[in-house]
């Protein structure tokens, strides 16, 4: 039977524009009794991401949007401290859809085991998890890479960017182009990452800085930014290049209409495949994914990279952080109930 408490985060007004502080409360909470089949996790890492500035929106999309005044949701890992369930014993640990709070109360179906690797927890978050599917399926699956193709990566310092640049070298690349938004993120990326050529997209036009790093052009394009970021892909595509496009970070927190490329034109006369995809529609591939991350993991081919904000309070600040650029890597905080 649990007698515990949890401080967990709530969203108490939606943001306009940049999320403050201000748009979040940590509240302390009684955990529910688990019900029939239920497990109680405390929770050790939870994720933040970029996709849940949408859900900060009262519209519809893939998604709900967060309710006001109760407790949000994301990824996370922990746990088992009481279950209910003979599939899920106490000290499993599990990933689930119950993140910011310490402790999460839920059916045993609606979580999976972590993945069987000699990694930290953090890392079914992160390159083990939602975050390397992510870059698995946009970049085999949608823009269907293959050896040899040149490949342009924004947001390449990131949590998703990161990984999408490593796999690529690991598939055959030709080259791989990142780019970040300050110098030391550009030496992370040619110096740590092994990427050929990156790029600070504040030193310039992104169009001109692309056109120098990929004189030749490129065929693959995955899109975490949007904006002038496709602009400058649209432009260095080669003919039957292809995009994937996975998030439009640029535009997040934008209060007005944000253009479209000017350039888009060129897509039909350069017969360019663009395309967006959701993670979770191909959970199919995550054996195929899991197998081949795993055993880049095991070589030494496949690095995991973070940022670690600690304590469930400062989820928020880690959140706007986030949004602002200021990670390497995954972005994670780290609970301790």
């Amino acid at each position: 039977m649990t007698d515990r408490t949890s401080l967990d985060v709530h969203l108490v007004s939606r943001p306009d524009g940049e999320p403050t502080p201000a748009n979040f409360r940590v509240v302390e909470s009684a955990v529910r009794e688990p019900g029939e089949g239920d497990v109680v996790v405390a929770n050790r890492f939870i994720s933040v991401d970029p996709y849940m500035r949408g859900r900060m929106r009262d519209r519809k999309s893939y998604v709900p949007p967060f309710q006001l005044n109760e407790t949000m949701q994301g990824g996370a890992v922990g746990e088992v401290v009481e279950s209910n369930s003979p599939d899920l014993p106490v000290g499993t640990n599990v990933v689930h859809g119950l993140g910011w709070r310490q402790y999460a109360v839920l059916p045993a179906a609606q979580t999976q085991p972590v993945a069987e690797a000699d990694v930290p927890l953090s890392a079914n978050l992160g390159v083990l998890g939602m975050t390397g599917q992510t870059a698995y399926v946009g970049l085999f699956t949608i823009a269907e890479m293959k050896e040899g193709d040149t490949v342009f990566v924004s947001g390449a310092a990131g949590a998703v960017g990161s990984v999408v640049a490593q796999m690529a070298r690991n598939r055959g690349a030709r080259a791989v182009i990142g780019s970040a938004g300050s110098a030391e993120k550009v030496a992370f990326l040619t110096e740590e990452l092994g990427v050929d050529a990156a790029f600070n997209y504040r030193d310039g036009s992104p169009t001109d800085l692309l056109a120098d790093a990929a004189p030749n052009g490129i065929d693959v394009y995955f899109d975490n930014v949007g904006g002038d970021h496709l602009e400058a892909a649209i432009h260095a595509l080669r003919p039957f290049g292809r995009v994937a496009l996975c998030g439009m970070i640029a535009q997040y927190n934008a209060t007005d209409p944000v253009p479209g490329p000017a350039n888009l034109m060129f897509a039909v006369g350069k017969r360019l495949r663009m395309q967006g995809f959701i993670v979770s529609d191909h959970n199919d591939i995550r054996p195929a994914f899991l197998r081949e991350a795993g055993q880049w993991l095991a070589e030494g081919k496949l690095r995991h990279d973070e940022t670690v904000v600690e304590g469930i309070e400062n989820a928020p600040q880690a959140f706007i952080d986030m949004l602002a650029g200021a990670n390497t890597g995954k972005m994670v905080v780290s609970v301790s109930p």
